[in-house]
């Protein structure tokens, strides 16, 4: 016999919350794109700035009665909006999506990246392939080397949620690499964010990018990276040839979490062969377990369904335990662990051979 979910008198607070929240998942697809179109048209911006009552909204945004009562309604059920008087105005929620800058990045990425492809979840995770991606290119096995082909507004949201997070550490991550080391090998620079802060540091220390071909053409002419050099390289080929891997610390910034444990494993294995005692592996990650805040978790816990639907089909993030065992199978020992680094609370690992 099918089991019925019940609203049992001695147990009904639990079952009516169940239920609650139950429905907002269920409708969290729908309520994402009436945020998106209280944005569009400008409603929330406009009742932030003067709390305004309906027919207010409709003449100074020149929109019908239809659109705004309904997107209200929707935004007042879901605590975006307040009501008071007659008139609208944003809750502290609601202003997250105009003033916090994570809630801006990981909207957008989420609106213009995942949204579409992530219909294409599940034959991703049964393919091991990136079907979200093919939403939007069909001749790509993972987003990587197509990044600089994309639409425009999906390439802007992309770079944007991407900087947003490691760049705010990257001051930190250097001044503990100058400790040791004046000879940097930054794999997977992506546009030399990285880079950037090491030629502006009067340490004069010595920076190579080394990244996908696709990438390296992207940036190789870029006036501000005058002075870094660049090493073309796919880090997945079977016999993957380094630059010199002597005396270096070879930076690896949110760049395995590009990749499978199989694949991990592979290029610390890597690393390890073609580099000597007096060089040093960091890798930086927002691993999922070092989060203070519980929406940092939520927010990169679902990052890895991006990575499953969009990126390649088969990578995620991370927790601190499961690179550390990698690192431990590869030979590699880890050596330092610097914690929350950054807003975000990244975590530097320091490993040797």
């Amino acid at each position: 016999m099918k089991k019925r979910f019940t609203r049992k008198s001695t147990n009904t607070q639990s079952a009516v919350t169940a239920l609650e929240q139950a429905q907002e998942l269920i409708f969290a697809p729908m309520t994402f794109q009436a945020v998106a179109s209280l944005l569009d048209f400008g409603i929330m911006q406009y009742i932030n700035n003067t709390p305004a009552n309906v027919d207010e909204v409709i003449q100074n945004l020149n929109l019908d009665e239809y659109t705004v009562i309904t997107l209200l309604q929707i935004a007042e059920v879901t605590d975006i909006v307040e009501i008071e008087n007659g008139k609208y105005s944003l809750t502290k929620k609601g202003q997250a999506f105009l003033y916090d800058e994570m809630t801006i990045a990981n909207f957008n990425f989420v609106k213009d990246v995942c949204y579409l492809g992530s219909s294409e979840l599940t034959s991703s995770f049964r393919d091991k392939k990136p079907r979200g991606l093919h939403k939007f290119i069909s001749d790509s096995e993972t987003i990587y080397p197509i990044l600089s082909k994309l639409p425009k507004n999906i390439k802007k949201s992309w770079y944007e949620f991407d900087h947003l997070y490691s760049d705010n550490c990257f001051e930190q991550v250097l001044e503990i690499i100058l400790q040791k080391h004046d000879n940097i090998i930054d794999i997977g620079g992506n546009t030399g964010k990285f880079e950037r802060v090491c030629l502006k540091h009067p340490s004069n220390c010595k920076i190579t990018m080394l990244d996908l071909p696709q990438n390296i053409s992207v940036v190789i002419n870029n006036p501000e990276l005058s002075g870094c050099n660049f090493y073309p390289i796919n880090v997945l080929s079977e016999d993957t040839k380094y630059p010199s891997l002597k005396n270096c610390a070879i930076l690896m910034s949110q760049f395995l979490d590009c990749f499978s444990k199989e694949q991990i494993l592979k290029i610390l294995t890597d690393l390890k062969s073609q580099m000597d005692e007096n060089s040093s592996i960091y890798i930086l990650e927002p691993f999922t377990d070092n989060q203070n805040f519980k929406a940092a978790k939520l927010s990169l816990t679902h990052i890895s369904l991006y990575f499953t639907a969009m990126a390649n089909g088969y990578s995620k993030m991370y927790t601190q335990g499961e690179m550390t065992k990698l690192i431990e199978l590869a030979g590699l020992s880890l050596v330092n662990c610097y914690n929350n680094l950054g807003p975000f609370d990244y975590t530097l690992l320091e490993c040797k051979k």
